[in-house]
């Protein structure tokens, strides 16, 4: 009796562990700052992405997808809990971060507790737990962790030391080397990695994501072109011509600007944008943008390469994105944070090597967004989502199906502070978007910058620290439209006939019904986008923390 019952037991373990295998391993590429355009696949002539463009081919792109809200932290804490930032409520201006129990929520924390082995490589820009970034929550979050907090450089050893022993220098080859280290149990062991076992246990599926800080400016703006460079980092795009963006206009010739002045207060933008300025400024970042792209294309060639020789590239997605677009003088706009397809709109592309042939090579026009990747990960790996997830499931639509997950895209701005940006909602649809804007009467950061040099106050405590009353403050912006604040400024797009977004058609009376519609439609999406219940949020000031970081 007791003989069958071990051979029971024994059969029953051999098919979960069978059944573990047969999961799809997941690995998630984000990149930073990477507007649509910056891929050979998306219609860039220029820019050399082989790999990329590769896996778009043998998988599926989607051509209008979006992120949820413009900048950093927002959209990368949206995309962890699959929830929009109106929810989920943390920024840089927030004075917030992540509670541990919206943590368990996370993706991350969900698939580790149903069976998968998880690691984590490159930036993180999520303050989490208690004390954000210095809490410790994320380390222990993952089963393999070789990232830094905050931007990394391009040289990310000058900024974290846990980089330190690595053989690279520069950025996408530093996480090339923990991507190995995390997939290969016969490649160098990175001593600055943490990890709770010595390597990768081959009766778990695992889910790998890979962060980068690149192409933001907080990483091109520092590459050197150091003899010790690699080619791609040095020569690669110099000896072109190279095109100014469309409808780019210099700061000199701004005649009208794109937005009144006193809703965008440029002159108060951070000084990171001002190669926007001016054409030879453009041009410079442009190429630096071309040649980090290339060089995380070299990166999915290798992981790709990588899977193969392992032989577990049959079972494994590949999931790539970015957190948001960027301006680059188009219209003379500078920075993110404004609701433009400029900043919201980024490729997102699936390889799912399970897929019939049928299936590959695929392109779709679906209203997809950024928090659909978590509740998309969970269902491949057989998981369900959590309640508070906001994203949709779109699996089917990777399996080439046609049935769409929503009909409108909702995107917002809340990071409206002493650096100019005005909030903003918008909602489109595959034709139309309505853009609505609120008054901006934050004091103006050229003035900070002015008395804090008088007083010898130093300009980055000025600029960055963040107090407790800042809270109410964001709150009241995510409340104040649900209690019916008025936009002060709208604009009205035909994205179909106009993409670049040159003609605000909201005075136009033919197009009345079109704009009622979907003002109708934003107080539907808004009130989606809040949610139910508070935030899940725990208190994250230099008034409690006087070393924090945002």
């Amino acid at each position: 009796m007791k003989k069958n019952f071990l051979l029971l037991a024994l059969v029953f373990q051999y098919f979960i562990s069978l059944s573990a295998q047969e999961r799809p391993n997941i690995i998630f590429i984000l990149t930073d700052d990477q507007s649509y355009e910056l891929l050979g696949c998306t219609g860039n002539t220029i820019i050399q992405t082989p790999n990329i463009d590769k896996m778009a081919g043998e998988g599926i792109l989607f051509t209008n997808a979006h992120v949820t809200s413009a900048i950093c932290t927002p959209s990368r804490v949206s995309i962890l809990l699959g929830q929009y930032e109106r929810k989920h409520g943390v920024n840089f201006n927030s004075g917030t971060s992540v509670s541990d129990k919206a943590w368990e929520q996370s993706y991350p924390m969900v698939m580790r507790a149903n069976g998968y082995y998880t690691g984590w490589v490159g930036k993180n820009h999520a303050p989490v737990g208690k004390g954000g970034y210095d809490s410790g929550v994320m380390e222990k979050s993952f089963d393999y962790w070789y990232a830094g907090h905050g931007h990394l450089s391009f040289y990310p050893k000058d900024r974290h030391s846990i980089f330190n022993d690595a053989i690279a220098f520069t950025q996408p080859e530093i996480i090339n080397e923990g991507v190995n280290d995390f997939l290969d149990p016969n490649e160098r062991k990175l001593k600055g990695a943490i990890k709770f076992l010595e390597s990768r246990p081959s009766d778990k599926p695992f889910m790998l994501s890979i962060n980068f800080n690149l192409p933001h400016g907080a990483s091109t703006g520092t590459m050197k072109m150091k003899p010790s460079d690699d080619e791609i980092y040095r020569t690669l795009y110099r000896n072109i011509e190279i095109p100014l963006p469309p409808n780019y206009i210099a700061k000199a010739d701004i005649k009208t600007p794109k937005l009144p002045a006193d809703l965008l207060h440029a002159e108060d933008r951070q000084d990171g944008y001002n190669y926007v300025d001016t054409p030879a400024g453009i041009k410079e970042r442009y190429i630096r943008e071309m040649e980090a792209m290339t060089g995380i294309d070299r990166m999915v060639g290798n992981l790709r390469k990588k899977l193969k020789d392992l032989k577990i590239d049959k079972n494994t997605v590949i999931i790539f994105t970015s957190d948001h677009g960027l301006f680059g003088g188009e219209q003379g706009l500078g920075g993110k944070s404004l609701c433009y397809e400029k900043t919201t709109h980024i490729p997102i592309i699936v390889l799912d090597p399970r897929v019939s042939k049928k299936q590959k090579g695929l392109k779709s026009d679906a209203l997809v967004q950024t928090i659909d990747i978590a509740p998309t990960m969970l269902a491949m790996g057989g998981i369900p989502a959590p309640k508070v997830f906001q994203g949709k499931d779109i699996s089917n639509l990777i399996k080439g199906g046609k049935d769409e997950v929503r009909t409108h895209v909702y995107t917002e701005n809340l990071w409206s502070t002493h650096f100019g940006n005005p909030r903003c909602e918008a909602v489109q649809d595959k034709e139309w978007k309505y853009i609505r804007y609120y008054k901006n009467d934050n004091f103006s950061a050229t003035k900070e910058i002015k008395y804090a040099k008088e007083l010898g106050v130093n300009v980055n405590d000025m600029l960055y620290k963040m107090h407790d009353p800042e809270i109410a403050i964001y709150r009241d912006y995510i409340d104040s439209p649900l209690n019916g604040e008025k936009p002060v400024y709208e604009e009205l797009y035909n994205l179909k006939n106009d993409p670049q977004e040159l003609h605000n058609l909201v005075n136009d009376k033919k197009n009345t019904a079109v704009l009622e519609s979907l003002k109708k439609q934003w107080n539907v999406e808004i009130h989606n986008a809040r949610g139910e219940g508070k935030a899940e949020v725990l208190r994250y000031t230099n008034d409690l923390y006087p070393k924090a970081g945002h």
